[in-house]
């Protein structure tokens, strides 16, 4: 098949079934992302092919097919109905009209777009995306204790993710925004996301520290040795 016919069937899918089709590849790109960090960044302790983690990549993709592809979804269509505040002009003549005139979605304006990429930059990453993935995450790995492991991760690398996403995701959202329609935004997200996803999987993933992290919370046992190592 070519990916004109893949294309065409993925447009069916996605207008029969939207959420469906978008936890589908979502979960798939989420684990691409996580194929590709665990075969580019291997560990000190991991240097040959027998050590790719089956159940990382698992976690990958449930996170990203029944965790992220909802809340994804449902957030690409209400940032579709924020608009820039505008005056209305004859509006009841209007509504008349629209049925005839607009048979099909018309193209956002540019404040739209801008506005929607700032609440999706300012609300989204920072308050849900990014604590949603380390958080949800952490809890799939089962580290004990959880809520301290959570916490350390958050505060380790909350800002680092969130400055890099701003390096990022604005330009290209941009585009996403301004050129797609809504039912193909997540889709497009998810593509571009295979790096950023590689990314975040590295981070999430770092051993060595993990191991730090562990080492500064946890008091040294002996009963000479009563101060916390550092």
């Amino acid at each position: 098949m070519t990916f004109k016919s893949y294309f065409a069937r993925y447009n069916k899918l996605i207008q029969k079934k939207p959420l469906i089709t978008n936890m589908i590849t979502t979960g798939m790109l989420f684990g691409s992302g996580d194929i590709l960090a665990q075969t580019l960044f291997k560990g000190p302790n991991e240097n040959n092919s027998s050590s790719f983690d089956l159940a990382r990549l698992l976690r990958a993709v449930v996170y990203g097919s029944i965790i992220f592809a909802p809340i994804g979804d449902k957030w690409y269509k209400l940032l579709n109905k924020i608009k820039f505040p505008s005056k209305r002009i004859n509006s009841t003549a209007k509504v008349k009209l629209e049925p005839v005139l607009h048979v099909s979605s018309p193209k956002p304006s540019i404040k739209d777009t801008i506005l929607r990429v700032t609440v999706d930059q300012l609300v989204f990453a920072p308050f849900i995306g990014i604590p949603l993935y380390y958080t949800v995450m952490t809890l799939f790995e089962m580290e004990t204790p959880i809520l301290d492991t959570i916490s350390n991760k958050l505060s380790l690398n909350w800002w680092n993710t969130l400055a890099t996403n701003w390096l990022v995701w604005p330009i290209f959202q941009l585009f996403n925004f301004y050129l797609l329609p809504v039912h193909y935004r997540l889709l497009a997200v998810n593509s571009f996301s295979i790096g950023w996803n590689c990314y975040l999987s590295y981070v999430l993933n770092r051993k060595d520290i993990g191991t730090q992290l562990h080492i500064d919370i946890v008091p040294d046992p002996k009963p000479d040795g009563g101060n916390m190592i550092f």
